[in-house]
């Protein structure tokens, strides 16, 4: 079988030859500190971005089949973006700058975590009317290239591919900032809803004139990032109402085109938002976070059956311990894959304190266990 092969028929509950090993993606730092023990050249380090060639080189070295972030699909935000620039810099060579987005956000040397955010542009209609919703209209431009590869078009394939199709509500949230976005709800419903309906169509107009090409993708794949560790960054209720129908089209459309599958990355604590993807056709929940509340494909199960599948709740604190604690993840997991619709993925792209070896070792056990 192919990875393309097997991907498909274990999240559809169906026999394959092996369990296909899957990975988020590496830190730039740790690519770089294992260039610098020697594991990796240097040009390799440089070079890997999720599914292209140099990550499929390192796929090779580690024992990996390929990175589950490797959807392609349209830019469905601003087009074009805000021109960044630096506003202030201070003495200890940190700064403020005005993002693409149009956020203003502090930057520290060093630090590689999330910026700090400071200020929005985006705060009122008059804000909305001027400088963003100008830019929310559908464009052949928003198409990339390789959206359209013509190796697309053919299902013989090792690999499987997602159509990536935005963001139906995590990028609100990054323009209003999670205070912002609150307020509004509260303030000004109606635009509240507008600016909501305008990403949503962009999404679907995106994914509409990519489909009607004649592409065959595998799966769906949505980006949104809208809980944290003790839940949502938005009010559930709000959420099914506003945002639900939009999935709910784009999903339909999917399957108008033979994709029944729909992944979605979204961070932190999700529980209170999965009524609303599964009742809106998104079916499978990426990563789950095994965190501080020990987040697990099996309670998720038992609530919702088979139509909920994951990828993702692989605890990778382990790849900075030993042998042992990769033993006893490995097992953990086994009760997990005898579900079926699930396979196992590091939560999040793999840290620097990531130990080579262990990594190495942590592929080799899976396929042991796994075929």
């Amino acid at each position: 079988m192919t990875n393309r092969e097997r991907t498909l028929a274990a999240l559809n509950y169906q026999p394959y030859d092996r369990l296909p090993l899957v990975h988020f993606g590496y830190w730039r730092e740790t690519l770089q500190k294992w260039a610098a023990e020697g594991h990796i050249t240097d040009a390799l380090a440089n070079a890997c971005n999720d599914g292209n060639d140099a990550d499929l080189a390192l796929n090779a070295q580690l024992g990996f089949d390929f990175c589950w972030t490797c959807a392609v699909g349209p830019n469905t935000g601003l087009v074009p973006g805000f021109p960044e620039r630096v506003i202030e810099q201070f003495p200890d060579g940190s700064y403020t700058k005005f993002t693409a987005d149009g956020v203003i956000v502090v930057v520290k040397p060093g630090v590689v975590s999330i910026p700090a955010e400071i200020d929005h542009l985006l705060k009122d209609r008059a804000t909305w009317e001027e400088h963003y919703k100008p830019r929310l209209h559908f464009a052949l431009e928003r198409i990339p290239a390789h959206a359209a590869d013509p190796a697309l078009r053919q299902p013989a394939r090792d690999l499987p591919r997602g159509l990536f199709c935005g963001s139906l509500f995590g990028i609100i949230r990054n323009w209003l900032g999670v205070e912002g976005s609150s307020y509004l709800y509260a303030d000004d419903e109606p635009l509240f809803t507008e600016i909501i309906d305008t990403v949503g169509e962009v999404a679907y107009q995106c994914t509409q004139h990519v489909l009607a090409q004649g592409l065959r993708f595998d799966f769906l794949h949505f980006w949104e990032d809208i809980c944290f560790k003790n839940g949502p960054l938005v009010i559930p209720s709000v959420f099914a109402e506003k945002v639900g129908p939009h999935y709910q089209r784009i999903t339909e459309l999917g399957r108008q085109h033979g994709i029944t599958l729909c992944s979605l990355d979204c961070d932190g604590m999700i529980d209170a938002l999965i009524p609303t993807w599964i009742n809106n056709g998104v079916n499978i929940m990426f990563p789950i976070e095994v965190g501080t509340w020990d987040a697990s494909i099996a309670p998720w199960r038992a609530t919702y059956g088979t139509e909920l599948r994951g990828v993702g709740g692989m605890n990778k604190t382990v790849f900075a311990h030993d042998r042992a604690a990769i033993n006893t993840e490995v097992d953990r997991l086994k009760t997990l894959v005898e579900l079926g619709g699930f396979i196992p993925c590091p939560d999040h792209r793999i840290a620097p304190d990531a130990i080579w070896d262990n990594v190495r070792y942590y592929c080799q056990r899976m396929r042991e266990v796994f075929g």
